[in-house]
């Protein structure tokens, strides 16, 4: 069999067509344990027979709590190969959104990954109706363990009763649960079909520059569409596919792997971008010098030898000199990064691709499986600034406000059991309205311009879009994170988290005494240079739309502090929640009209 139609048929394409050694790979005790085609299709059929012998039939639904490791995917296909359906849960949530996930999906099992995370569970679910059970991927005591499964899978093999089930499966049954982070109100369960996921990255393998058996590095979250579809589309290639042990280990873990490929979100490209340029900031004397020229030579990148012959020999040289040791520090052989999210920093695209780097932006929801647009490594279907040319087979118009309307095999069927939230998600005609605001520039490349829900509007009147200009102040390497505020007030302003380890550099380096995180909240002269950057930026502006004042918050927002999504997208009205006193002073000079 080697049509695609259903997510499980990818393992036996890939058996006949691109069989891999080291399908998948994890780190365990700091070993990368590596497992094959074969591998990972007998471990996916012994989760089925297991979830048969259970009871587990069409359409129920399996939960899995879990940071990413190959038994995810072998525990995803374990379910999607009996039919049932696959709700998969960030491990990060509050307990609120546990519950009620865990009770809107009539889940009768639960995968989770450690003790924390089992405990937590157990402690939920029972408030909730009995009868679901608990495995756990790590061992934990008092809990059944993915061994356990595993063994009640070998002791229940039924081979014609799995083809049977597989066979009953079509590809337009419903796959996944993926339910959004929302900042207000109960999470929104997205109905994602075989059908939606398959026809994505069927679609995208043609724009994608990987082949068999390259290496890409996955550490963005499973139960996000954007990895959960890129997942599939590298086992479709037939790509090794080794998880990263953690966020802090990224760097060590691309060093090790040397990896052709993977995704990031903007935020984290923006930190490497920020570590990369304060070790230059430690060189002295000529090696200082030739980094900032080649640096300020790739801030002016442009495609298709656009910037003329002496700045491409100029850039040649750069490459050999300073930009070969960012290869090398992204494992030698990265050949493309895929940037998707929120919004990348144009700067950002430039500076990778001058130095043979090529981050490329996409867009998508997960309502739509997710890509909608993507620029791709060739130069003529890409734009810095834009999230490139709309993907075959999906189609894109405006409403009158400039919200992006889509169409297309991967868009949702709509939310579960919410026909409410359904109908007002597409329009009369079956629309689906994406939220975001944008433009076509150049007759082809898809630019959003703003989320349509976070727009700002002024006592004035005066409407502003806050995320490219959040994008655009931190280009200052003063300030590590932003939010725009002035809803309903007389002018904009801004809540920031300084980049204090850039701070306390820049403090030495000038002499100023400030040796302290506390003690950039409270030198003047480090709230001077900020405001510098700030005034320097606003030239850029017209007069409403200026930053007139600011304050620094404490601490970062992270994902952990529940105000940041975990695509690292700010939640707004959560950090405005948190930060009231701040708002209160920024305003309390504020002239009523």
């Amino acid at each position: 069999m080697t049509n695609v139609t259903r997510i499980f048929d990818i393992l036996p394409y890939q058996k006949l067509k691109c069989y891999n050694n080291v399908a998948l790979a994890g780190k365990e005790n700091d070993q990368w344990i590596t497992y094959s085609t074969d591998d990972f299709l007998n471990t996916a059929n012994l989760v089925s027979y297991a979830l048969m012998a259970m009871g587990i039939s069409k359409d129920d639904k399996i939960a899995t709590i879990s940071n990413n490791r190959p038994q995810w995917n072998m525990f995803d296909f374990g379910i999607l190969q009996v039919g049932a359906v696959q709700v998969a849960i960030y491990p990060t949530i509050s307990e609120n959104d546990y519950k009620f996930i865990l009770t809107d999906a009539d889940v009768k099992l639960i995968m989770v990954s450690d003790a924390d995370l089992a405990n937590k569970m157990k402690n939920i679910i029972s408030q909730l109706k009995p009868g679901i059970e608990i495995f756990t991927f790590d061992k934990v005591p008092g809990f059944k363990h993915w061994s356990d499964l595993l063994d009640l899978g070998k002791s229940n093999v039924q081979t014609d009763k799995l083809q049977q089930l597989k066979n009953a499966v079509n590809e337009k049954d419903l796959a996944t649960l993926i339910y959004t982070s929302g900042t207000t109100g109960n999470p929104k369960g997205v109905m994602l079909s075989h059908f939606n996921l398959v026809s994505n990255f069927k679609t995208c393998k043609e724009l994608a520059p990987i082949n068999k058996n390259q290496k890409v590095l996955s550490f963005l979250p499973l139960c996000h569409v954007y990895e959960r579809m890129l997942t599939y589309l590298y086992m479709y290639i037939g790509v090794s596919i080794y998880y990263a042990e953690s966020i802090e280990k990224i760097g060590d873990n691309i060093r090790e792997v040397k990896p052709h490929a993977f995704s990031a979100v903007p935020r984290l490209l923006e930190k490497v971008f920020n570590k990369i340029v304060a070790k230059g900031r430690e060189l002295t004397g000529i090696k200082r010098a030739l980094f900032f020229w080649a640096l300020n030579l790739g801030y002016r990148y442009r495609l298709n030898g656009e910037n003329g012959w002496w700045y491409d020999t100029q850039l040649k040289l750069a490459n050999k000199l300073i930009f070969n040791k960012w290869r090398e520090a992204l494992g030698g052989n990265t050949q493309i990064i895929v940037s998707g999210g929120a919004a990348l920093q144009p700067r950002l695209a430039r500076v990778f691709w001058a130095a043979q780097i090529l981050v490329v932006e996409g867009y998508g929801l997960t309502e739509t499986s997710p890509v909608i647009a993507l620029n791709c490594i060739d130069k003529d279907r890409t734009r810095f600034g834009t999230v490139g040319p709309v993907i075959p087979g999906v189609e894109v118009k405006f409403e009158d406000d400039g919200e992006i309307l889509v169409k297309g095999p991967s868009v949702m069927s709509g939310y579960y059991k919410n026909k409410e939230q359904t109908d007002e998600a597409f329009t009369a005609d079956g629309w689906f309205r994406t939220g975001d605001i944008g433009v076509m520039e150049e007759g082809r490349f898809l630019k959003i311009t703003d989320r349509k829900k976070e727009l700002l509007k002024t006592s004035g009147g005066k409407t502003l879009a806050p995320q490219p200009m959040e994008n655009r102040f931190k280009e200052s390497m003063f300030i590590e994170n932003i939010m725009i505020i002035g809803e309903g007030h007389n002018f904009p302003a801004a809540l920031i988290y300084p980049a204090v380890d850039h701070i306390l550099q820049w403090c030495k380096i000038k002499t100023i005494p400030v040796k302290t995180k506390a003690e950039v909240y409270t030198n003047e002269q480090v709230r001077q240079r900020i405001t510098q950057e700030i005034e320097d930026i606003n030239k850029e502006y017209g007069k409403t739309e200026k930053v007139k004042n600011f304050e620094l918050v404490p601490e970062e927002w992270t994902v952990a502090s529940g105000e940041l999504t975990p695509t690292l997208k700010l939640k707004r009205k959560i950090i405005l929640a948190n930060n009231q006193h701040l708002v209160r002073k920024i305003y309390a000079n504020e002239v009523v009209d």
